[in-house]
């Protein structure tokens, strides 16, 4: 294998792939990205058995071939070249490296060992607006769960009902629900993407479609962004039926001002911290009032302007919930719907009427 391809476009697909390697694994080979040659165009191939990249680039190619190079090392060596043409060469199980001013050369592994690879996304796949499914996930992806002991709340939930595709996440204590607008040709009932892989879906490619199929068989997903081809794992299991545990009705509705909100959130957050962040959230005639205190540090109550419809109430929510949902609202204001002490409270943005945002309550002995 012989070829030629520029620092800054290598540099860059290296650092995308090395994301998607395995260190740990058993399997040696998954510490390493394949550098495979095509005609025209140089792939890089990684994997975590989990989650898979396959990433073509342009590349003057001399004579064709693969190899196996330790994804840590060819990244380190690369990203630290000057701007320009590298010239590499592989050799046996050696990968040689030269530039005007750079000889190198990296010792590598055969290839056999590594896993066969979704090198393209097939004619069955549809469409998606990218800019929308970013936005979607930007809005949910926050509530995924970290806990692996439930390794359904890890992922985000892909529903299509009801002509609508649902987009949900929950960590079991808040949940985020997004719907968009059904792609054509979109087939499958539901599925469960992990976390940490939707979230470096949303950051490569810059194109402003995408191409997505699920492959139930193969238990995958694969998705196609400009010259990237990403496959994950589907999660297993049953998704909790999040639909029942949405208030039907709510007898207190408050408008607030956002900014207004978060400030009086952040400013209570400052004794809430020692205090398991719980802020009290008081609803009056015509403000709302969050106070925290802390058998450390003190106490303090903010209040914000609101408009109130409904009785009065006072609820106890964890206050990072609260400030994290703030900082995906689009509009100048929220919506906060309360039923009771010990239901959910519902989070909306008025500007964005297909977003809903649920919060459980913290419970507390009197």
């Amino acid at each position: 294998m012989k070829l030629a391809v520029l620092q800054e476009d290598l540099a860059k697909a290296l650092l995308t792939s090395s994301r998607f390697v395995n260190t740990r694994a058993q399997l040696p080979i998954l510490g390493n990205i394949i550098l495979k040659t095509e005609k025209t165009s140089l792939r890089l191939l990684a994997t975590n058995l989990e989650n898979s990249i396959s990433m073509s680039l342009g590349a003057k190619i001399e004579s064709e071939g693969e190899i196996a190079v330790p994804a840590k090392t060819i990244s380190e060596v690369v990203s630290n070249l000057a701007r320009g043409q590298i010239e590499l060469e592989a050799q046996k199980e050696q990968l040689r490296i030269k530039t005007d001013t750079f000889t190198g050369v990296v010792s590598g592994m055969n290839t056999s060992d590594f896993p066969k690879l979704e090198g393209t996304v097939s004619k069955n796949s549809v469409t998606f607006e990218k800019s929308e499914f970013d936005k979607a996930i930007s809005k949910v992806l926050f509530c995924a769960s970290v806990d692996e002991t439930r390794p359904v709340l890890t992922g985000v939930l892909l529903l299509n009902k009801g002509g609508k595709l649902y987009v949900v996440a929950t960590d079991g204590f808040r949940l985020s629900q997004k719907i968009l607008t059904l792609p054509k040709g979109l087939t499958f009932e539901k599925i469960i993407l992990p976390r940490n892989f939707i979230s470096e879906l949303i950051h490569i490619g810059e194109s402003s479609t995408f191409s997505f199929e699920v492959k139930e068989k193969e238990n995958q997903a694969v998705f196609g962004i400009d010259n990237v081809v990403l496959t994950s794992r589907l999660i297993s299991g049953s998704y909790p039926n999040f639909e029942n545990i949405i208030p039907k009705a709510a007898g207190t509705k408050v408008r607030v001002g956002k900014e207004e909100l978060l400030r009086a959130t952040k400013l209570a957050s400052v004794f809430a911290r020692e205090s398991a962040n719980m802020v009290r959230v008081n609803v009056s005639k015509n403000s709302l009032k969050i106070s925290a205190e802390s058998g450390k540090s003190g106490s303090q109550e903010g209040s914000v302007e609101a408009k109130v419809e409904g009785e009065e109430m006072e609820i106890i929510f964890n206050y990072r919930f609260i400030e994290e949902f703030l900082n995906v609202v689009e509009g100048e204001e929220v919506e906060i719907q309360l039923s009771n002490t010990t239901s959910p409270g519902i989070f909306l943005d008025p500007k964005d009427p297909d977003f809903l945002h649920l919060i459980m309550p913290v419970k507390i002995q009197e």
